[in-house]
């Protein structure tokens, strides 16, 4: 039995020498490995010192009292009441018991220039590379501001020197005593420059200039009137000055636009007989196209002028443009002026009108303008324009041409040169309207082009002959018979503009 009880007791002696080993070998690889794994967990115990004092943490710490901690590719210490950089590598060193940092391998070599950024945009900030609190933060923020307070203020004293007050302005202002002159006195003074013989030929034809702008309107021009204007610039029209007459000319144009009163007052001021002057003699081209402007402004909507101008032999002086040379720019004028006289009479005698218009309508009936423009041969002059090469040209032309179609057809259809210009303006605007198809547009303006020309060539392909105006050559006004023969040729009329229903009142 003792035997036995050695034996145990030797056993148990072995175990026991093994077991020891085995802790010291443990605890000796335990101490080598720890800091491996210990890199970021924080354990509880870690909080309280060796005799049970809670340590201070970040957490606990006045954040005016915080130190900033660098790390470095190498561990280091973090001491109490440092602020550990986001980032960082953190490890619990469990020898020691300290916290250490420091800078992930991967921001090796990089915190010399993390350094330098941070010193850069602290500027001149004096910085300890061990600690910055947050006074210093305090101090340098106040000194950029003292730095830009600086910079505002200089802006500001550079932007005074280059601008004044508003309130400085106004005082000027006030002391210039500034008034709007109204377009009444601004005509008055415009007037009396043109009128003043002290005045030098460039400063009257400055003082014309101005004054087309403001007769343009109704009131203006009536105002005008009023004041003695519209009688100077008539008598201009016997300047010897070629450039005052065609000033003088743009003015009296200017004021008898859409203005009864002051084309009543223009014509019994003998205007009429003076523009019909200027364009029956030599005359720079200049002179006449403004003659001709305010010649047409005064005919326009006045049935009476229009009476007169037959009686003068206005279309006679017409005529004589298209012999003289270098007016051809004013061919296609005269054109659109017969046209716009021969439909707006037509367009007022066919339209319902009460017993307010019965006077005008009466009027118009003794303007016998389509009879002499038969018998003058205006049909030939108007065709022959349409060889002309713009296309604009030859829009008006083929207005006036339908609208002529009622009176000239059988000098039409006896012009063999006029049915070959025809026959070479449907070919060549057939191929432009193709090709504006091609693109796209199917309501273009050549296909509205040919369109009018099939439409004279139409009319002059049927055989009846087209009643003439019996309006005009047949009974007196006021028995009926002619309101009845006016009606007779505009339907006849009509269908030769079937084509030129937009553009009918257009110039």
């Amino acid at each position: 039995m003792s035997h036995w009880a050695g034996l145990l007791s030797t056993a148990a002696k072995v175990n026991l020498l093994v077991l020891v080993v085995c802790a010291v070998f443990s605890w000796s690889s335990l101490s080598d490995r720890v800091p491996e794994f210990a890199l970021t967990k924080i354990e509880e115990s870690d909080t309280e010192d060796d005799n049970g004092k809670e340590l201070i943490t970040e957490a606990d710490a006045d954040p005016e009292d915080l130190e900033v901690f660098y790390p470095t590719h190498q561990w280091q210490t973090i001491r109490p009441g440092q602020a550990v950089p986001a980032g960082s590598h953190v490890r619990l060193n469990l020898q020691t018991g300290d916290r250490e940092a420091k800078l992930p391998d991967s921001e090796i070599g990089k915190s010399d220039t993390r350094e330098e950024r941070r010193r850069k945009r602290l500027g001149k900030v004096d910085v300890d590379s061990n600690s910055f609190t947050s006074q210093e933060l305090k101090k340098a923020l106040a000194k950029m501001k003292e730095s830009e307070k600086a910079e505002r203020k200089a802006h500001e004293e550079e932007v005074r020197k280059k601008f004044r007050p508003i309130e400085q302005l106004k005082e000027e202002f006030e002391k210039l005593n500034m008034k709007m002159e109204t377009d009444y006195e601004i005509m008055v003074k415009l007037i009396s420059k043109f009128n003043s013989s002290a005045s030098t030929l460039d400063e009257k034809v400055a003082a014309l200039y101005d004054l087309e702008y403001y007769v343009h309107q109704v009131d203006n021009a009536k105002d005008f009137l009023s004041m003695g204007g519209l009688q100077l610039v008539i008598d201009g029209l016997n300047s010897t000055e070629a450039v005052l007459k065609e000033h003088a000319a743009f003015v009296l144009g200017a004021a008898l636009s859409s203005n009864p009163k002051v084309q009543i007052e223009a014509i019994e001021a003998g205007a009429l007989q003076k523009l019909l002057v200027i364009l029956a003699t030599e005359q720079p081209l200049a002179v006449k196209k403004k003659a001709l402007f305010a010649l047409s402004s005064m005919l326009r909507h006045f049935p009476y002028a229009q009476q007169q101008f037959l009686k003068l032999g206005g279309l006679q002086v017409l005529r004589s443009l298209f012999r003289q040379k270098g007016m051809e720019t004013l061919h296609v004028r005269v054109v659109t002026l017969l046209y716009d006289l021969i439909m707006e009479k037509m367009l007022l005698e066919d339209s319902q009108h009460g017993d307010q218009m019965e006077e005008k309508i009466q009027q118009y009936r003794q303007v016998k303008l389509v009879p002499a423009v038969v018998e003058q041969d205006w049909c030939v002059v108007v065709s022959n324009l349409l060889a002309m090469p713009e296309h604009d040209t030859r829009e008006k032309v083929l207005k006036t041409v339908g609208v002529l179609m009622a009176f000239c057809k059988e000098r039409f259809q006896g012009d063999q040169a006029l049915s070959t210009t025809l026959s070479l303006l449907r070919s060549e605007y057939e191929e432009l309207a193709a090709e504006e198809q091609r693109e796209g547009d199917k309501d273009g303006y050549f296909k509205e082009l040919l369109g009018s020309v099939n439409t004279i060539i139409q009319q002059l392909r049927k055989p009846e002959p087209l009643e003439r105006c019996r309006g005009e050559a047949g009974p007196q006004p006021g028995s009926g018979a002619g309101t009845q023969g006016t009606r007779a040729w505009i339907s006849s009329a009509l269908p030769g503009l079937v084509a030129l229903s937009r553009l009918a009142l257009t110039r």
